[in-house]
């Protein structure tokens, strides 16, 4: 750990000034308690840094939950090991992706599943529990619940250090839950307009308003939506599974997380809430998963629940490149070459997650080492991607 400032401590041994700035204005504001602790794979973000913890005493900055509230991950051990599955893996990435809806707009034709509806319906009582129609945000919302999305979502089929088959995959609140996120940031930035902030996306909602309350509800039913979107993909995934090695799938263990969200916790003696954009909670014993970018390994940790982090850590390797300059960077065939051994559809869209436009995510788990501990180190046999 490195004290940065008294509001601001760091784990991050790759840290960019500009990055460093950026956490040090969210540091900067009133209301933070006791510090904002910034994670092993902190990079620029929206108004507050990817990888940031950023405690605040009766306020939430939207922006500091970011634009995919919900966004996580889940992952399931198999009870099959990797000698046991069949030669043909692209059958099964292609099977995969006629089952999940990739790419940013991609929604699901219908709704023709039960455990889809079954999920549907609890969000439409949730929903009308907070008083407020998704619908209104996205139309498609429905329809979306089960699908992909793109950038650094990803679906996976990997084995652990000891052969064993594990499902995992990346994503959250699709497109209801980045425009709840962009109205309520939109009105945090109305109602601060004229303080003097060091970045207007550290506008803030107060506690006790109305406002403050509407994206609170809001904000925790999209983390619902992120939690089941994830489990109503997997359940896709393992039925895929099953067909591809002709035998049921055991479910021997799944772990569901968030890292793009905020609860209320308690830390160095008061009531915060907690908004982790891009970490995960580590609390002593939690479960928690951190992958790593397209094409190196993922990690299956228990949390050490280290105070002075707030109990948290990253959430993944953290972006080194801009999309922009990797795809200036790297070509086709670099990505070719860092894949492979790896089943994946081979486009040139996927050239901006290239493993070498993010951090070294054995350097950042090096840097998580008391924030973590290490269960099971996963390795691609399978990728899919959203364009």
């Amino acid at each position: 750990m490195e004290e940065l400032s008294p509001t601001l401590v760091s784990w991050a041994s790759l840290l960019e000034d500009t990055t460093r700035a950026q956490a040090e204005r969210a540091a900067s504001m009133p209301f933070i308690h006791p510090h904002v602790a910034l994670m092993p794979d902190a990079h620029l973000g929206l108004g507050a840094t990817v990888g940031s913890v950023i405690p605040t005493l009766g306020a939430i900055i939207p922006a500091a939950v970011g634009v995919d509230i919900g966004c996580g991950m889940i992952a399931v051990r198999t009870q099959y090991r990797a000698e046991e599955l069949p030669r043909d893996r692209r059958r099964l990435r292609e099977a995969i992706e006629r089952a999940v809806p990739l790419s940013a707009g991609a929604a699901n034709r219908t709704v023709d599943r039960e455990h889809t509806e079954q999920r549907l319906e609890r969000l439409r009582g949730l929903a009308e529990d907070a008083g407020f129609d998704p619908a209104a945000y996205a139309a498609r919302w429905e329809l979306q619940l089960g699908t992909l999305g793109s950038g650094n979502h990803f679906i996976e089929v990997t084995t652990d250090e000891s052969g064993g088959v594990w499902l995992f995959l990346h994503s959250g609140s699709r497109g209801v839950g980045n425009r709840i996120a962009q109205e309520h940031i939109a009105v945090a930035r109305e109602l601060c307009a004229d303080m003097d902030l060091p970045d207007r996306d550290l506008a803030h909602l107060a506690e006790g308003t109305e406002q403050f309350d509407a994206y609170l509800r809001e904000m925790r039913w999209a983390q619902t939506y992120a939690l089941l979107n994830r489990e109503e993909m997997m359940d896709r995934v393992v039925r895929e599974l099953a067909e591809w090695v002709d035998g049921d799938v055991e479910r021997v263990e799944e772990i569901n997380c968030h890292h793009n969200y905020t609860e209320l916790e308690h830390h160095y003696g008061r009531d915060v809430w907690l908004s982790r954009k891009g970490a995960i909670n580590a609390e002593a014993g939690r479960p928690g998963l951190i992958p790593g970018s397209m094409g190196t390994a993922s990690y299956v940790v228990v949390g050490k629940g280290l105070r002075e982090s707030l109990n948290s850590a990253p959430h993944g390797a953290g972006r080194a490149y801009s999309r922009t300059r990797a795809r200036r960077t790297f070509t086709a065939d670099d990505l070719r070459a860092a894949m492979a051994g790896i089943e994946y559809r081979d486009t040139d869209a996927f050239v901006d997650e290239i493993p070498a436009a993010y951090k070294d995510i054995d350097q950042v788990m090096a840097d998580a080492a008391d924030l973590v501990e290490v269960r099971h180190v996963l390795r691609q046999l399978v990728n899919v991607k959203g364009d």
